[in-house]
């Protein structure tokens, strides 16, 4: 079977200038518990494996993808400038061919453009970003009206799998009482968050309706995706965006 064969292509709205790729952990070179296909080069993982992973991959992609150092902040990249591996987690871009990139293994991978095409954004949104507002800051850096904007919710945990203390619920309920409905009693006083739905309400606040994905479980779906809650050590799947 081909990388191609593994990939997922999101399903959503885009202009069609507008090219993305999710993938997932098979296809690659990489062994046990990293098996196949990581990209991340932080985590254990043999760096030969790695850099046939990348190089695998580089194959489909127009230039070299902007890889982030991701820290669960909120500062935002620019693909067009970068020169370095930048501290940050999420990415724009506006020129054609430079490519954004973020990786993940249970946290939400969000892929933002505009209708015409123009500009387009990835962001890291695990439970800590997302609540900083890593969301929001990916979109003031776009810097177009958020009616314009659509987005793509990529391979995350799902609520079922997702178990947070009282201090996580209250960060999100504190900020918006909405919230609420997107945390359900799980045991020992833990909430199930659904990060899912949690990202869809900090977007519909934003202006931004059109919101596709999110039907996946990385946690669950163990032969097709990296977890960190279910592994702890493990691989990194990479979340694709650039203009054509």
């Amino acid at each position: 079977m081909s990388l191609l064969e593994h990939l997922i292509i999101p399903d959503w709205a885009a202009p069609a200038n507008v090219k993305t790729l999710q993938t997932t952990r098979m296809g690659g070179s990489s062994a046990a518990p990293y098996d196949s296909f990581n990209l991340g080069d932080h985590v254990g993982d043999a760096q030969l494996a790695v850099a046939r992973n990348r190089m695998m991959l580089n194959t489909l992609l127009p230039s070299e993808p902007v890889w982030l150092q991701q820290v669960h902040g909120t500062v935002v990249a620019n693909a067009d400038r970068a020169s370095c591996l930048p501290q940050a987690d999420a990415c724009i871009a506006r020129h054609c061919d430079a490519v954004c990139v973020v990786m993940t293994a249970d946290c939400l991978p969000v892929l933002l453009c505009d209708t015409q095409g123009s500009v387009v954004g990835a962001a890291h949104a695990g439970w800590k970003g997302l609540a900083a507002g890593v969301i929001e800051a990916t979109v003031q850096a776009m810097d177009v009206a958020p009616q314009n904007l659509m987005a793509w919710l990529g391979p995350a945990i799902s609520q079922q799998a997702f178990e947070v203390g009282a201090e996580v619920r209250a960060l999100f309920v504190d900020a918006d009482p909405q919230a609420a409905t997107a945390l359900v009693p799980g045991q020992n006083g833990k909430w199930l968050a659904d990060i899912y739905a949690l990202a869809r309400l900090r977007l519909n606040a934003l202006g931004i309706t059109k919101i596709y994905g999110g039907d996946y479980c990385t946690y669950l779906e163990r032969e097709r995706f990296f977890s960190y809650r279910r592994d702890g050590v493990t691989g990194r799947m990479g979340t694709f965006i650039w203009l054509d």
